[in-house]
């Protein structure tokens, strides 16, 4: 089967989801930050900090590519994976693209610690407000390349995985 590729804005629910929903499916979870951390021996904000953004981009590049050659997966992107063409072309290539997506107000109230999201840790609270519109506008075109959609704002983790097993089931991409 076809891995199942959870994007969207970061506080939308894609590793939470995509460890119920590999669960659900009998399928691997793969969680490309956290294998990005692994592989690095070191956190993404550090990795930001003293490589660079255009470094973490690369090496998100390619594990897209790794990625793209295997199936029956769960995969959790980073926020800004869909960022790069590429990597969409890539993923799209072996797996069926869900967005995960979520107010601006409920990602505020998700993403509300600093330290852990490099693109908004410069901000205050008002200001992170501003930045994740900012963000969401910004990337709203990217985020339409997307085969399924889900609002995540006022659901379980466990309730957005059964949405999107109802709707892969209800459109033919997976059956029993």
């Amino acid at each position: 089967m076809k891995n199942i590729v959870l994007v969207g804005f970061m506080g939308t629910g894609k590793t939470s989801t995509g460890k119920v929903l590999a669960q659900r499916l009998g399928k691997a979870f793969i969680d490309m930050d956290s294998r990005i951390e692994d592989e690095q021996g070191t956190t993404i904000p550090k990795i930001f900090e003293t490589k660079g953004e255009a470094h973490f981009r690369q090496l998100e590049k390619e594990l897209a590519k790794k990625l793209s050659e295997r199936a029956n997966a769960v995969i959790s992107t980073g926020g800004g994976t869909i960022k790069d063409p590429e990597n969409v072309a890539l993923l799209k290539k072996s797996g069926l693209i869900v967005c995960l997506t979520a107010t601006p107000e409920v990602i505020l109230e998700r993403t509300g610690r600093k330290g852990e999201r490099p693109v908004l840790d410069g901000a205050d609270q008002g200001d992170r407000l501003a930045a994740i519109e900012k963000l969401l506008a910004e990337r709203e075109g990217l985020y339409r390349q997307a085969d399924y959609f889900v609002d995540t704002g006022d659901l379980s983790p466990l309730q957005v995985a059964e949405r999107i097993v109802h709707m892969l089931k209800t459109r033919g991409e997976l059956h029993g």
